[in-house]
C-alpha cells in the first residue's frame, strides 16, 4: 500500500503550528518570569511559593519571582494577573480560595474557570484546628463543650471571608449547631498573634501555616480537615474520625495559573518545568515537613477539569453554612 498523503492545506497547517511551537520553546523564557501570592508573606501559600521558586527557575532556565499582593481574601491578586500580557511572565499561585471568591463575589472582575489557563495542582493541604498551647482546651469534645457553655462568646478567625480557614470553621460551627463568631483577618499569618493574645479563641488554618507554629510549640492541634492524619501530626485526628460527618473533610489545594490566551506551549513549558520541580526530592520533602502534600495534575485539561469539579463541591459547602460576603 503507497504512502498516505497529507492534504497541502493541512501539511502546511501542521507545519505551521510545529514551527510556531518551536519557535515559543526557543525564547520563552527570555526574562524573569513573576509568580504573584495573593497571601500575605510568611503564610503557608507565600513559603510554598518561595521554596519552589529557585527549583522552578532552574526547570525554565530563567529567574523566577515571588510577589505578594495581599487584598480581598485573595480577589486583587487574582484581578491582576487576568490584566497582565498573556506571555507566560506573570503567573497566579491560584488555590479554592480564588474559586470560593468568585462563588461569594460574582461580581469579581475573574474567572477562574474562564480567565486563567490552569497549568497544574501544587499541593494539597487540610485545614488544622488549633487552639492557643496555653490554653486548657486539649480536644476537639472539650472545645465543644466550652463553646455550648458560652455561647456567641468565643471567636474564631480566619485569613478572610470566604477562605478555606473560614469555611472550615464555618463547617465545624453549622454542623455541630454552636454558637461562635466569626473574625476575618487580612491574612492567615495574623491568626496565631490573634490566638496568643486571645482575641480569638480557635481557628482552622492550613496546614502549611499551622504546623510550624505546632512544631514550634506555640499553638496545639485538635483535629486536621483532611481524608487521612497528616504524616507530620499523626497523633492529631481527623475530624471525620470524630464525628462521621464526610462535609468535615476539606482540602485545600493550591496551583499556578496564567492569564487566558496564554500560549499553549508556553503552557506545557511551565507545565513541564513545573513537574521537574516539583518532583525534586528536596522540595517535596520541605512541602511534607510543613505539612504540604506535594501534588502534580496530570495534565493542564485535568487541571481544569478538576477545577471545574470543586467549584460545584464548594458552591454546595458555602450553601450549606450561609458564608455569605460583607
Amino acid at each position: 500500500m503507497g504512502a498516505i498523503s497529507m492534504p497541502r492545506r493541512t501539511f502546511l497547517g501542521a507545519l505551521g503550528g510545529s514551527m510556531a511551537f518551536h519557535a515559543w520553546a526557543q525564547t520563552y523564557p527570555n526574562r524573569p518570569v513573576k509568580i504573584i501570592v495573593p497571601f500575605a508573606a510568611g503564610g503557608g501559600p507565600d513559603i510554598e511559593a518561595r521554596r519552589m521558586a529557585p527549583k522552578l527557575a532552574s526547570s525554565l532556565g530563567a529567574a523566577v519571582v515571588v510577589e505578594n499582593r495581599v487584598g480581598a481574601a485573595g480577589i486583587l491578586a487574582a484581578e491582576v494577573v487576568t490584566q497582565a500580557p498573556a506571555d507566560g511572565y506573570t503567573l497566579l499561585a491560584g488555590s479554592i480560595s480564588q474559586v470560593v471568591q468568585k462563588i461569594l463575589r460574582p461580581e469579581a472582575k475573574f474567572d477562574p474557570l474562564v480567565t486563567f489557563v490552569p497549568i497544574s495542582k501544587t499541593s494539597t493541604t487540610p485545614a488544622v484546628l488549633i487552639v492557643p498551647v496555653s490554653s486548657p482546651i486539649k480536644s476537639v469534645k472539650e472545645l465543644e463543650v466550652l463553646i455550648r457553655s458560652k455561647p456567641g462568646e468565643l471567636n474564631f478567625g480566619s485569613g478572610g471571608i470566604g477562605t478555606s480557614a473560614h469555611i472550615a470553621g464555618a463547617t465545624f460551627v453549622s454542623v455541630l449547631k454552636l454558637n461562635a463568631v466569626h473574625v476575618p483577618y487580612r491574612g492567615s499569618v495574623e491568626l496565631v498573634p490573634a490566638l496568643l493574645s486571645n482575641q480569638i479563641q480557635f481557628a482552622f488554618p492550613v496546614s502549611g501555616t499551622a504546623v510550624p507554629y505546632v512544631i514550634g510549640g506555640k499553638v496545639r492541634a485538635l483535629a486536621v480537615t483532611g481524608a487521612k492524619r497528616m504524616s507530620s501530626l499523626p497523633d492529631v485526628p481527623t475530624l471525620k474520625e470524630l464525628y462521621g460527618e464526610d462535609l468535615f473533610i476539606q482540602e485545600s489545594w493550591g496551583g499556578l495559573w496564567a492569564p487566558a490566551n496564554t500560549p499553549g506551549p508556553v503552557i506545557q513549558q511551565i507545565f513541564m518545568a513545573t513537574r521537574k520541580a516539583l518532583n525534586d526530592p528536596e522540595l517535596r520533602a520541605q512541602y511534607l515537613s510543613a505539612g504540604t502534600d506535594p501534588e502534580l495534575s496530570e495534565s493542564p485539561a485535568e487541571f481544569a477539569r478538576f477545577m471545574a469539579a470543586e467549584s460545584q463541591k464548594w458552591a454546595r459547602l458555602i450553601q450549606l453554612t450561609g458564608v455569605k460576603a460583607d
